[in-house]
């Protein structure tokens, strides 16, 4: 490989990650900033009725994003990666600028929220889209040998996204009073999320199409159906490491701070510090591990990780239940952010190789996006009921281990010898229904 080849790849890896920086960039500024989004987009004399309202269209997004994962993949699939990268983020930067622009209730009335939902709606889509578009990229720009390593980049971008997101909220709590923020300063992190935007549409512009697709020849157009129905083992190994892998980060980094303040009466100054400390250690080892697990092996890391996640998820829970403090709920976030960091790195790489890549974007959007938007994003409202309901403080411990034994289920399932991975060459139509299962992290 020569200098300009890997210069390429890195330039690659970098844009098909940008948009999903930006995409838990946006997630998290919104919900930091959502009781002010609530009382200057929707009307009504109750706080409480607003703030509902912001939080289902936030919901909204997530309900889309499987129409998006489907549409957007499969115009990756027909289109190119190049295109549809492209296409997704002008989607995210649009969508960001309606928030970010539009002005409040008091202004244009009923209109305000309904530009709102719009946006959720389109953020939602272009997210559905992202992931499974990114991912095909990077694992087919990735030299052999150090796909994990790439594949790791996807969930670097979200932790990165998350970690730019929490230091903005920090900032504008330092710099600017409760009056300026509800007036005019909570568009402030929208406008620099903008910049993202651009520069990621320029740079996915002009990128060349991956060697994988190329090989294709004249593009074949695979409909929905085929893959429903000539793939169902690798969508069901996918959708239940995808379940695994969003339940971990909404449940135990995004849920578990608030879970503390509101279930364990800790001060309400938690949240920030410990998302804070667990974002940070996210950001700084899930390429170690993805490194790591191109020596090791990405299946055997995946496994390994969820096994020593249901030993120690029930006696983590038990410490901080009994015994809530900051030492015991940093310590049990910090390590849980650590066998996140272990089991997601390789989980992009073995995703992306249960399908061929005619059909990689559209097995992988179809998957990720059931595990993010039903099993990841209403974790914390089901969560919420089953709290209220039982009034048992393990119930998120129950809630995991389910999630985290799916997860090990379709971690098992995977199988080196049949991978996709190893093989880019171009299959005939006639031939797709006999693709073997299975997949190759390596």
């Amino acid at each position: 490989m020569t200098a300009i080849d890997s210069r390429k790849r890195w330039v690659g890896a970098v844009a098909s990650t940008l948009g999903n920086v930006l995409e838990w960039y946006d997630f998290v500024v919104f919900g930091f900033l959502s009781i002010i989004i609530a009382k200057q987009f929707f009307p009504g004399d109750s706080e409480y009725a607003a703030l509902m309202l912001t939080t289902a269209t936030f919901g909204a997004g997530f309900v889309v994003r499987p129409l998006g994962g489907i549409l957007l993949g499969m115009y990756a699939d027909r289109k190119g990666r190049r295109a549809g990268l492209t296409l997704v983020i002008a989607m995210m930067t649009v969508a960001s600028a309606m928030i970010a622009l539009t002005p409040g209730y008091q202004q244009i009335g009923l209109i305000a929220p309904a530009i709102v939902l719009c946006a959720r709606l389109l953020q939602g889509i272009s997210a559905g889209g992202e992931f499974g578009t990114a991912t095909a990229m990077l694992i087919e720009y990735a030299p052999k040998g150090r796909r994990n390593l790439y594949g790791s980049w996807q969930m670097f971008a979200q932790a990165f996204g998350a970690l730019l997101a929490v230091a903005m909220g920090s900032a504008l709590t330092h710099l600017f009073t409760h009056e300026a923020l509800e007036s005019w300063a909570w568009r402030i992190p929208f406008l620099l999320g903008l910049l993202i935007g651009p520069v990621g549409f320029y740079i996915r512009r002009n990128l060349p199409e991956t060697e994988a697709f190329q090989k294709l020849g004249q593009h074949v157009k695979v409909p929905f159906s085929h893959v429903v129905t000539n793939y169902p083992r690798e969508l069901f190994v996918a959708t239940a490491l995808s379940a695994a892998l969003n339940v971990m980060a909404y449940v135990l980094i995004t849920y578990l701070p608030i879970y503390a303040v509101q279930n364990l009466h800790m001060p309400v100054t938690l949240p920030f510090t410990v998302l804070l400390a667990s974002v940070l250690l996210r950001v700084a080892t899930i390429p170690l591990f993805g490194h790591l697990a191109d020596r090791v092996g990405g299946e055997r890391m995946i496994r390994v990780a969820l096994i020593i996640f249901l030993i120690v998820l029930y006696p983590a829970y038990y410490w901080i239940v009994n015994a809530p403090s900051m030492v015991s709920i940093l310590t049990v976030e910090l390590s849980f952010a650590l066998l996140i960091g272990a089991s997601n790195s390789p989980i992009p790489t073995a995703l992306a190789g249960l399908f061929p890549t005619e059909v990689r974007s559209t097995g992988l959007a179809i998957s990720y996006n059931i595990g993010a938007a039903i099993f990841g994003g209403f974790s914390p409202f089901v969560l919420t009921w089953l709290l209220h309901v039982t009034g048992n403080n393990m119930m998120p411990a129950h809630f995991c281990a389910v999630f985290f034994a799916l997860g090990l289920v379709g971690a098992l399932m995977l199988n080196r010898r049949t991978s996709h991975m190893n093989d880019f060459s171009a299959q005939p139509p006639s031939s797709l229904s006999s693709f073997p299962h299975g997949d190759s992290n390596r």
